[in-house]
């Protein structure tokens, strides 16, 4: 009945309005889904990393924050002993974080981490005790992340 209202040259037109906003509802569903389901500015850290890395026996360095900005952030222990340890980490607000892990001088590991909260684990060789760096950035700021390394492998 509502078409009937149109006449056969008016009927084009109506096709043209209703095509481009099947266009645009598909345009705002499609960016609605880029959108992190964290709010990284609000984020209440300590009750996220709660839940996205749980905790694990024989932790030597652990951290977690905000990465606001293109800024990397380094968390540093004085003294871990050699050995085999594996890095837990984790992150959300999309993009990804990127973990590399220095003794000393020398840099002995590079991760990487999606940021859509799954978990990632490397396994990681330090050769000899001393001070150990772990340094965390993005250039997919605002995220939030979360790592620890724990003895073992």
């Amino acid at each position: 009945m509502f078409l009937r209202s149109f006449g056969p040259h008016q009927l084009p037109a109506l096709r043209r309005i209703i095509s481009t906003a099947a266009v645009g509802t598909c345009l705002v569903v499609a960016a609605s889904g880029c959108s992190s389901a964290v709010s990284i500015e609000n984020a209440d850290v300590p009750s996220w990393k709660a839940t996205a890395l749980p905790t694990a026996s024989g932790i030597v360095l652990e951290d977690a924050g905000k990465i606001l900005n293109r800024e990397p952030l380094v968390k540093e222990a004085a003294s871990v002993p050699a050995g085999g340890y594996t890095l837990t980490m984790t992150c959300d607000g999309g993009g990804k974080a990127f973990f590399t892990v220095t003794s000393g001088s020398t840099k002995i590991a590079e991760a990487g981490a999606a940021c859509n909260g799954s978990r990632e684990r490397t396994k990681i060789t330090v050769p000899a005790a001393g001070p150990l760096n772990i340094s965390t950035s993005s250039v997919d700021a605002p995220l939030i992340y979360a790592y620890h390394l724990a003895a073992g492998s």
